[in-house]
C-alpha cells in the first residue's frame, strides 16, 4: 500500500504540473530526437544558401572590375579575357605609363657621354642612332625604328623581337612619305641575352640591315 501510495503521489504531482507521464516514452524521445536536427539542417541550409550569395555577389563585383581595368589599357595589353591575362596586362601598362612618366619628368637627369650615344641615369638607360632609339628601364624597354617602307617588313621585325625574347606588348606605326615608324613598347624577358640599350640597338640595326638587304636582293 505505501508503494501504489508513493506511485499515486508521484502522478499526481506530474499531473499539476502539466507533465503527463507518457512524455518519458521512448516513442517521446524519438520525436524529441527527430526534431533537433531538422532545426540544424534548417541553419545549415540557410547558412549555405547565405555564402552563395556572398560568393556571388563578390564574382560579380570582381568581373565589374576586371572590366573596367580592361577598358582602361589599349587592347594589345589583355588580348585574352582572363583574370590572368587582365593584371598581367594591367601591370605591364602601369610599367610602361611609369616608364613614360619618367622619361618625360626627369630628362634633365640625363648625362650624355662624350664617346657614347648612351644617356644612362639610376634606373633608365638610352641608346640614341640615327634611325634606332632604344630605352630600358626595369626590364621594360621602349624602342623607336624609323626606316623605308618595305614589304613584311613588320612581320620579320615581329619574328626577330621574338627570337630575341623581347616580349611585344604594345605597338603603334607612324607613316611619312615614304618612311615609317615604329614604336615599340617590350618586356625583356628573362631568358634574353640582352643585358644592355647598346646591345639591343646593335641587334636591331643588323635586324634592319638584313630586312633590307632581303628586299634590294629581291627586287
Amino acid at each position: 500500500m505505501a508503494m501504489e501510495a508513493m506511485i499515486y503521489n508521484y502522478t499526481t504531482e506530474l499531473n499539476m504540473f502539466g507533465v503527463e507521464e507518457k512524455a518519458n516514452t521512448p516513442e517521446a524521445r524519438r520525436k524529441r530526437r527527430r526534431s533537433k536536427p531538422s532545426m540544424n539542417e534548417e541553419e545549415l541550409e540557410t547558412k549555405r544558401m547565405t555564402h552563395i550569395a556572398v560568393e556571388r555577389n563578390r564574382r560579380r563585383q570582381m568581373n565589374d572590375y576586371l572590366a573596367v581595368l580592361r577598358s582602361l589599357m589599349p587592347p594589345s595589353y589583355s588580348q585574352r579575357g582572363d583574370q590572368a591575362s587582365i593584371v598581367g596586362g594591367a601591370i605591364n601598362f602601369v610599367k610602361e605609363l611609369e616608364h613614360l612618366l619618367q622619361l618625360s619628368t626627369f630628362p634633365q637627369l640625363y648625362t650624355r657621354s662624350s664617346s657614347s650615344n648612351s644617356c644612362i641615369t639610376a634606373n633608365v638607360a638610352v641608346e640614341r642612332r640615327s634611325d634606332i632609339e632604344v630605352t630600358m628601364m626595369e626590364g621594360h624597354a621602349s624602342i623607336k625604328i624609323l626606316a623605308k617602307k618595305n614589304s613584311k617588313q613588320l612581320l620579320k621585325l615581329v619574328a626577330g623581337f621574338q627570337s630575341l625574347c623581347l616580349n611585344i606588348l604594345h605597338l603603334s606605326i607612324t607613316t611619312v612619305d615614304q618612311s615609317v615608324l615604329y614604336s615599340f613598347s617590350v618586356k625583356v624577358e628573362d631568358e634574353c641575352q640582352l643585358s644592355s640599350v647598346n646591345e639591343i640597338a646593335t641587334k636591331i640595326q643588323e635586324m634592319i640591315g638584313r630586312i633590307q638587304q632581303e628586299s634590294t636582293s629581291l627586287a
